[in-house]
């Protein structure tokens, strides 16, 4: 395997490559740094490169490797998103108005450089992770490795965008209301959000509702990085095997009245269905009722609140875009009596969901209503017919935030224009195994990592 090949190798397959000396960290890491100097210009994945760090992180790891030492991911070029700490260096959340300084790196990031991970990059998301897609007034968008003209989606756009082009092996993302699915999907990447608190976050972001979680290549660099921020289990066992037979529920039916479907979304979960039967699962079309007002609507209340929060964390919110300050004025406008009703429908939905997973093992739905939005797509909509759009492209995503459900974005073939199209499993309350083994045999049958984007094969 040339040096290339194996920056899309993704980060299991890197690791393995290191550990038997068929390549250094050095050599990987340059050629990422080399991708990442001809690509990302274009992309505009990366808002800073690390690249005389990640040069001598890599020469330390190759001399922990050629000591015979061992780590999960020693060598192996990651990418973190903007809104997790990285010491000495502002928390920017998408923004230009913080200049405050780490103190420490987060949690997960320290926990993936005890695992031996160089950490190349920060990657870019949208002004305080409000929106499906990566762009700004002041840093321009993010494109789409698939179609330059398309967004990879958000909040997690950047970290998506360098995984599907080859500069890295595997990102983290964060996820309050489908940010790291919604940019898988839009990628043709595996996206996991793990149960609520698997992964440790340092504080508590948009009330409870953000997880942390990998971008991958393939299902078992998810969990070989689950492994990693998650210290005491073992999910990689569980991405290599075959799981039990399972009873899946299939719903293509929104929460919230009124809501299409696309056609190719519709298609991509039904194809998916028949493909867990043909594997041996027990596939039912439920169609769960989730289609109260009660829950969009409470939802919606937490999200500008956390907006309205995020902005006051600032220490310079006039630099924000005139439209993320107007999202989070409208989170000022809530009473509080509103955002205690909001967290109380997220209980009831909690125990609502109970009793689907109850009787199912998981549930099979789209991860958008619609394909990947193109660049600028919504930029002349106002701020409340821009929210209004947001909530119908991504209905399938926010209950499982608010109830702490693992779920996944699982690459499901194509558009008839080539872009990306992923389907969501989503697993019962600390089911994230039964999540990674179902994810990891449909891989199997349906290999989707062979296939790069146009543009980026060298």
């Amino acid at each position: 395997m040339n040096v290339t090949d194996a920056c899309f190798a993704g980060a299991a397959r890197q690791a393995d490559l290191l550990r038997a000396g068929d390549l250094t960290a050095r050599e990987l890491v340059a050629e990422c740094l080399r991708r990442i100097d001809r690509y990302d210009r274009d992309l505009n994945a990366f808002r800073l490169v690390f690249a005389d760090r990640a040069l001598a992180d890599a020469d330390r790891a190759d001399a922990r490797l050629a000591r015979g030492e061992h780590a999960p991911l020693l060598g192996v070029p990651i990418a973190v998103k903007e809104d997790l700490a990285l010491r000495g260096l502002p928390t920017t959340n998408g923004t230009a108005a913080v200049d405050r300084r780490a103190a420490a790196d987060a949690t997960a990031v320290r926990l993936l450089r005890e695992a031996g991970a160089v950490v190349v990059g920060r990657t870019r998301m949208p002004e305080l992770g409000l929106w499906p897609f990566t762009e700004s007034d002041w840093a321009g968008p993010t494109r789409n490795p698939w179609s330059p003209a398309h967004s990879p989606g958000g909040s997690s756009g950047g970290s998506a965008a360098a995984v599907a082009a080859g500069l890295v092996g595997a990102a983290l993302g964060t996820d309050g209301a489908g940010s790291i699915r919604i940019p898988a999907a839009c990628t043709g990447l595996f996206g996991l959000k793990p149960h609520r608190d698997h992964v440790p976050l340092d504080g508590t972001a948009w009330t409870g509702l953000v997880a942390a979680g990998p971008i991958t290549r393939h299902v078992r660099d998810a969990a070989l990085l689950l492994d990693v921020l998650a210290p005491g289990h073992h999910h990689t066992a569980a991405a290599s095997t075959d799981p039990r037979p399972l009873r899946v529920a299939v719903s293509l039916r929104t929460r919230g009245p009124g809501l299409p479907v696309a056609a190719e979304a519709r298609d991509a979960v039904l194809d998916t269905a028949h493909l867990l039967t043909d594997l041996g699962h027990d596939v039912t079309r439920l169609d769960p009722d989730l289609r109260d007002l009660t829950g969009p609507a409470a939802f919606a209340a937490r999200y500008l609140h956390s907006a309205a929060a995020g902005e006051r964390a600032l220490e310079h919110p006039h630099r924000l875009d005139r439209r993320t300050r107007r999202v989070a004025a409208l989170g000022r406008a809530l009473p509080r009596a509103t955002i205690r009703t909001a967290l109380a429908e997220g209980d009831a939905l909690t125990a609502h969901v109970a009793r689907l997973f109850a009787d199912y093992d998981l549930l099979l739905t789209p991860v958008l209503t619609r394909p990947p939005l193109r660049v600028g797509e919504w930029r002349r909509r106002g701020t409340v017919p821009a929210l209004l759009a947001a909530a119908r492209m991504t209905a399938f995503l926010p209950p499982w935030n608010v109830t702490g459900h693992p779920a996944a974005a699982v690459p499901a073939g194509h558009t008839r224009d080539g872009l990306p199209l992923g389907v969501q499993l989503v697993g019962g309350p600390h089911a994230v195994d039964t999540v990674l083994a179902a994810a990891g045999q449909l891989e199997r049958a349906r290999p989707w990592a062979e296939r790069r984007p146009p543009g980026h094969p060298r």
